[in-house]
């Protein structure tokens, strides 16, 4: 089903034509994930924050060891990054895993151990920015809420957006507000979810043709390989001199000690004397 019209203001049967072929698609290919059997805020936190430049498969994983090791805030907050790095091994990005970190340090502290669930309160948190915060809002807490991830990106620009290019998100919104189905906004999200992770595949990933998409770029000899090399190193040994750590790494030493003094700078590193280690 495609609609062509000025996707801007939609008529009733037109949302109602969209809402019954995404939930048609819902209705027989549903994904069973593990974040998707909770209402816990925190766990739900846990599965966004990984799944942020993440492939579902890979999150599948590290979820459930994860949430194991650290189940709840008050756990995540009070254990060490290193040990917190460690659990988030193999899922890359390790931003992710100190602002989750953070996140959870200021969820206890000025919280009390609840997640807000306010969109905007949300937002002032490390590692949480507006997609991320309505996905939160709709999925722990079932509150209404207007976001654009990848997936519903790619849904509203293969049903709306037909033969255009650079398609920006500020076209998009205003189609999913009028879409959103506020009976049960979690159930459609997840519907436009699976549908969009459908779409990547079936229809030649309609995300290209959006303002937004970028290309990753390849990760072997990138920076993020060798800041996730330095960071291993660190996980396994607790502490290495830098030279040391250079040739644990195996890369350029001006490149690798340019990247841990990136770190240290970042807060992921520090140094004691000789000794680098991540910090405390």
């Amino acid at each position: 089903m495609t609609i062509e019209r000025d996707y801007r203001r939609l008529s009733p049967s037109e949302v109602k034509a969209f809402r019954n072929a995404v939930y048609r698609h819902f209705r027989e290919n549903a994904r069973d994930l593990p974040w998707r059997r909770t209402n816990d805020p925190y766990r739900i936190l846990v599965s966004e924050i990984m799944l942020q430049q993440t492939q579902v498969e890979r999150v599948l994983q590290k979820y459930d060891a994860f949430v194991e090791r650290f189940p709840r805030f008050e756990t995540l907050a009070a254990a060490s990054l290193r040990d917190v790095l460690a659990a988030w091994q193999g899922l890359g990005y390790n931003r992710r895993a100190m602002a989750l970190h953070q996140t959870a340090q200021r969820v206890v502290a000025e919280f009390g151990g609840n997640l807000p669930d306010s969109v905007e309160t949300l937002k002032t948190l490390p590692g949480i920015g507006g997609a991320t915060a309505g996905a939160l809002v709709a999925f722990a807490f079932h509150k209404p809420s207007v976001f654009v991830e990848t997936n519903i990106r790619r849904v509203f620009i293969y049903f709306f957006f037909r033969g255009e290019n650079r398609v920006a998100d500020r076209q998009i919104f205003p189609l999913v507000e009028q879409t959103l189905d506020r009976s049960r906004v979690r159930i459609w999200y997840y519907a436009l979810m699976d549908h969009g992770a459908m779409l990547k595949t079936a229809e030649g990933n309609p995300n290209r043709r959006s303002a937004h998409y970028h290309r990753q770029s390849s990760f072997l000899g990138s920076d993020r390989q060798i800041r996730g090399l330095i960071l291993r190193g660190l996980i396994e040994n607790h502490s290495l001199s830098e030279d040391a750590l250079v040739a644990a790494v195996g890369k350029s030493p001006a490149r690798v000690k340019a990247m841990i003094s990136q770190l240290v700078q970042e807060g992921f590193l520090s140094r004691t004397g000789d000794l680098v280690q991540i910090s405390s």
